[in-house]
């Protein structure tokens, strides 16, 4: 009884965790990062942390007791329910003209739940992060008629995905679909302004604020066969086809300049909920791995995106077609080892290199990182406290660009249960 109710209180904790994440990204999401600032800003990551803790072995992964949200093939086999709550800390250091400064936050990261509701069969959905949005930057400039003056870029909000799938699974064949809302607010400004309030100049503020929403849907699929000395092999693929979203936009452009104490506005320019679509590109991932049931995993997966395809309502942006390669596994020495704890943690390694979607000065911006991570169990069951860490590196400095070096702190847990069965006893 002791332990339903503490499950019973999880769950509840879960299901309010949308909002207060919500909160959170608002209050504290400050880890400055100059590249989030084209596209829809810079993807997240929504897998768990079990995942992201091996480079995010996402397309023929399948846990009959962890969701892997990305492929939704893999729901036909899970074999309880399943509630995952997931949070992060993120470090950013940016280093450009021999100059570094670091930022940082932490918030919660993701909301899944997952449902057998079949022999081959089940369902999960949840709540998981598309893009974030957060940057400031100042460019110092020396204007005729203006002198000296400092030119700030800004921004900040992302965009996140609520989404409901299924899978299905015959004969060692799995299908799967994600349907659900993809939705956010995005704010773009630049702000003009003169160092000396004598010269006789204006300063301005160009501001754009956009509501965007729409649904969105993903397909998958996986294929699993046995090997000879208790190996298995499963292939999969998972693909989000291009697709339009609703934007919603409003404009702002003004003047001022400051006269003694008080701000004086010449001109003030408002477009209030102009409409529009953002057009998102076609993206997928294929992947394999080699196994050993409940003892060690080895993985690769290969995704990409067309982001040259991308359109923010009809406009072109910074951005080409993107890829990443990773490579993964995990191991546990003994499962069902009851004495020796260590042995029944599940280990895991993982690196990944890829090329980023956004594109400045005809200079490539490529990325790597190495994952580590653990998982822990509770005595006695399948849930489960997952720890995960990332250490990377984007960018370079060449052509006035930035570098960014990146460490991630990943935290998670998922509690199972049995639904649908009457209790003997309580």
């Amino acid at each position: 009884m002791f332990h339903n109710c503490v499950k019973l209180a999880v769950v509840n904790f879960l299901l309010l965790s949308p909002i207060v994440s919500s909160a959170q990204n608002t209050a504290s999401n400050r880890e400055n990062s100059p590249y989030s600032r084209y596209g829809l800003g810079e993807l997240r990551n929504g897998s768990n942390t079990a995942l992201k803790s091996m480079a995010n072995q996402t397309a023929a992964y399948a846990n009959g007791y962890l969701v892997n949200p990305e492929n939704p093939a893999s729901y036909a086999s899970l074999k309880l329910v399943t509630y995952e709550l997931g949070a992060e800390g993120r470090s950013r250091t940016l280093i450009s003209n021999n100059q570094s400064a670091t930022t940082g936050t932490a918030t919660l990261s993701h909301l899944t739940i997952g449902i057998p509701v079949a022999k081959h069969a089940g369902i999960a959905f949840g709540l998981r992060p598309y893009t974030r949005v957060y940057y400031r930057m100042n460019d110092s400039l020396n204007l005729d008629g203006m002198g000296p003056a400092l030119k700030v870029y800004s921004g900040d909000g992302g965009t996140n995905y609520a989404f409901l799938g299924g899978g299905w699974q015959y004969k060692g064949f799995s299908i799967g679909v994600n349907v659900g809302y993809l939705f956010g607010t995005i704010r773009n400004s630049v702000i003009l302004q003169k160092q000396y309030d004598t010269v006789n100049a204006y300063n301005s503020d160009f501001s754009v604020f956009r509501k965007i929403g729409g649904l969105h849907y993903e397909l998958g699929t996986q294929y699993y066969t046995s090997l000879r000395n208790k190996l298995g092999l499963r292939l999969g693929a998972n693909a989000s086809f291009a697709q339009n979203l609703n934007l919603w936009a409003d404009t702002s452009a003004s003047l001022w300049r400051n006269s003694g104490t008080s701000t004086i506005f010449d001109t003030a320019t408002y477009v209030n909920n102009a409409r529009g679509t953002i057009r998102l590109p076609l993206s997928y991932s294929i992947g394999a791995q080699l196994f050993n049931e409940n003892k060690w995993m080895a993985g690769i997966n290969f995704s990409a995106a067309k982001w040259s395809e991308f359109r923010n309502a009809g406009s072109v942006d910074s951005v080409t077609n993107s890829f990443k390669i990773s490579m993964g596994g995990e191991y546990t020495p003994d499962a069902t080892s009851y004495y020796q704890y260590l042995r029944r943690i599940t280990y895991r390694l993982g690196f990944y290199y890829g090329k980023d979607f956004v594109d400045l000065r005809n200079t490539s911006i490529n990325y790597y990182a190495v994952t580590a991570g653990a998982s822990l169990p509770f005595k006695r069951s399948q849930d489960r406290i997952h720890m995960g860490l990332e250490l990377g590196r984007r960018g370079k400095e060449t052509n006035g660009l930035v570098r960014e070096n990146f460490f991630r702190f990943y935290f998670g847990i998922s509690l199972n249960d049995r639904w649908f069965v009457k209790r003997k006893y309580d």
